[in-house]
C-alpha cells in the first residue's frame, strides 16, 4: 500500500510541474551593467529568484557567471 502511495504522489508531481510554465512568469528583459559590460537579464516573479536567467551576456563572460548576476539582480529586486 505504501508503495502504490509513493508511486501516486511521484505521478502527480511530475504531472503538475509540466504544468509550469515560466513564460507566464517573465518580465520584460532587464539590462545590467557589469565592469565586462551589460548583462541582459530575464527576469521572472519576485518569488521566482531561481529561474532568473541570462538572454545575453559580453564577450568573454560565461553563461553561468552571467545566470548568477541575473539571479542577484533578482535577489536585490525582491529585497528592496
Amino acid at each position: 500500500m505504501r508503495k502504490l502511495t509513493i508511486i501516486t504522489t511521484l505521478i502527480a508531481t511530475a504531472a503538475l510541474t509540466g504544468c509550469i510554465d515560466p513564460s507566464d512568469y517573465a518580465t520584460d528583459p532587464v539590462p545590467v551593467a557589469t565592469a565586462q559590460g551589460t548583462v541582459t537579464c530575464q527576469l521572472y516573479t519576485k518569488e521566482r529568484v531561481l529561474w532568473d536567467e541570462a538572454i545575453a551576456a559580453p564577450a568573454g563572460m560565461s553563461i553561468t557567471t552571467a545566470d548568477k548576476i541575473c539571479q542577484a539582480e533578482g535577489q536585490r529586486r525582491k529585497d528592496q
